[in-house]
Parts: structure tokens; sequence; C-alpha cells
């Protein structure tokens, strides 16, 4: 949202101006619609906020990429290498290895769908079996994404070459029509409410089912109180949900405006959370499940595929934070925000 107020003052004034927008009001906003989602009771009734998300999904990224195909039927191609930023040019030899440490973990968090594969299973029907239903569900899905991710890639890096900002939208590689690059950017902030929700209802759920069990004869844990909500019906209050959550939401808010840095964050969730979450665990349950034999051709592959992604989410991991540290060195938080 504040790359939208900046795509408008730059229309106005020109590109050459500085239209220094501030991040903070933006961000209250939106903890404040997070708030009131975050009410959502459980999974089950995300449906159509999930299918919002995926439409806004859809839409931003086939704008970025009919952007850059009209930037390189405008302007022609831009030189591109095999390997990309030229040391000692565009980057120095230290920056590069960092950089695509980073890359890596951008790309890991890209495909961490496991943490809430489980959740969404949990929502389907019995006819047909859930895990045929998941396969093939999981197959498209990935199809789907790993087929935009690289049309995004290949095009961008046509249209823009070395010089291809971190985000296509937000980071200003397209100015005009400025009208189709704010609806694109609005796409991305309605995709991002949806999906907050999505990746936070499990832990939700996990912490509240957790004090539950740990505490249920705590009338503050377990308690519910009917409410009439116009044009919804009866409502149930739960006060624990209600102060846990909404202080999940103000604390990730909180941080989120201290460190700012979009990229480097998601680098370091997908880093973290990949090679457990989508690799090791899944491989060692599909091991045990199937009781594949110690020592068989199978197994040693597996364990090879294990191994050999623990040492790219390392590697992605060791970037992530060296891209923070320096992000934060170089960040100025009181730094003037009003409009030139």
């Amino acid at each position: 949202m504040v790359a939208v107020k900046r795509s408008n003052c730059f229309h106005r004034h020109g590109h050459h101006v500085k239209c220094y927008t501030s991040n903070n009001p933006l961000m209250i906003i939106f903890a404040c619609i997070q708030i009131v989602l975050s009410q959502i009771p459980n999974f089950h009734k995300l449906s159509w906020l999930s299918i919002l998300a995926a439409v806004m999904s859809f839409a931003y990224s086939s704008i970025g990429i009919g952007l850059s195909i009209a930037k390189v039927i405008g302007d022609g191609p831009h030189a591109t290498t095999l390997t990309g930023t030229t040391v000692g040019v565009d980057v120095s030899a230290s920056e590069k290895v960092w950089r695509a440490f980073q890359a890596i973990g951008d790309v890991a968090f890209a495909y961490a769908f496991s943490t809430v594969l489980v959740e969404i299973q949990d929502t389907l029907k019995s006819s047909p079996p859930e895990n045929k239903s998941m396969k093939r569900a999981t197959a498209v899905g990935v199809t789907t994404t790993t087929l935009f991710y690289i049309m995004c890639g290949v095009m961008g890096y046509l249209a823009f070459g070395n010089d291809a900002p971190g985000n296509f939208l937000t980071g200003f590689g397209f100015y005009e029509p400025f009208w189709l690059v704010d609806f694109a950017n609005a796409c991305i902030a309605v995709h991002l409410i949806g999906a907050y929700q999505v990746f936070c209802q499990p832990i939700f759920g996990f912490v509240e089912k957790w004090c539950n069990k740990r505490w249920p004869e705590n009338k503050f844990i377990t308690s519910e109180h009917g409410i009439n909500v116009p044009c919804y019906g009866v409502y149930h209050v739960n006060s624990f949900r209600l102060v846990w959550r909404t202080a999940y939401v103000i604390v990730s808010a909180v941080l989120a405006m201290i460190f700012p840095f979009f990229n480097d964050f998601v680098g370091l969730i997908g880093a973290a959370s990949f090679w457990p979450l989508t690799v090791y665990f899944p491989v060692e349950m599909y091991i045990a499940r199937t009781k594949i034999r110690r020592f068989s051709f199978t197994w040693v592959w597996l364990k090879i595929l294990i191994w050999s992604c623990f040492i790219v989410s390392l590697v992605a991991l060791v970037g992530s934070v060296q891209g923070l540290i320096q992000s934060l060195k170089t960040y100025r938080p009181f730094q003037a925000v009003q409009e030139e």
C-alpha cells in the first residue's frame, strides 16, 4: 500500500522525485484488519479468504508477467548472462555469494507450504479419499506455482537484466501505466491479508488446543459467550482466544515496524523452516510408513536428498542472517517521511 501511494506521487511529480512515505500507519491498519480476521474460530471457516487470496495472487503475478513482456517488446531485452550480476561491476565477490545464499532462502520459502498441508487436508471430505485428493491438489498447485515463478523470473530478468529490482511491483521496476501497477499492488495487499491468516490459524489452533488440555477447568480459557452479529448470526466469543490472538498480531506488527525488511525475513523464515518441515519429517515418515529397508537403493537416495537439502538450508540461513545484519546497519528508522 506504500507502493500505491508512492506510485501516485511519481505519476503526479515525476520519477525523479523522492516520494518518501512512512510504512508505520499502513502497518497499523494491516494489524487492525488482522486482529478482526484472527477471531475467525478455525481453519474450516477460512475457505472464502483463501480463495480470495489465491485469485489476488494470480492477478498480480499475471500483471507482473504481462508488464515484463510489454517492456521487452517496447525496449528490447536487456543483456543477460547465465551467472547474473558481474563481480567488480555490479557487486563485489562477497556480495554476490551472500545474495545467492539469500536467494536460495527465498526459493525455499516459496515452497514451504507444508505447515498448512495437514490443516488443509483436515478440511476435505472423506470421499474421495483425502490422500488422493491432496496428492492431486499438491501436484496441480506445485506445477502452477512453478510455472508462474519461472515466467516471472525469466521475463523479469529479460526485461531488466542485472538491474532487476527485488520486487517488480513494489520495487518500481514499472512506473506506467500507474493505475495497473496500483491495482497489482492492491492485489498483493489483499493476498497477504489472506496469507497471514492461512499461516497463523494452525499456530492459533495448536496453542488453544494445548491450553485447553493443560487447564480444562479454567473458565477464561474454555468458556464461550454467544453474541448476535448482524448479517452473520450468533458468534461465540472466547476470552482467551480474543486476548491471545490479539496479542500475537500486535507483537508481530511491532516487530514488522522495527525490522521492515521483507525479503531478508522471507529468506530467514524459509531457510529455518524448509528443511525440518518440508524435507526431513515428511521423508522420514514416508520411510517409516512404507518400511523401506536400510541401505536399499531407495533408502540411500532419500537420505542423500535429506542431507543435500540440509546443506542448502544451512547456506540459505547464513546468507539471510548476513542480509538482515546488513539491512540493520543501513536502516534509518527516523528518516524523513514527507512526500517531496
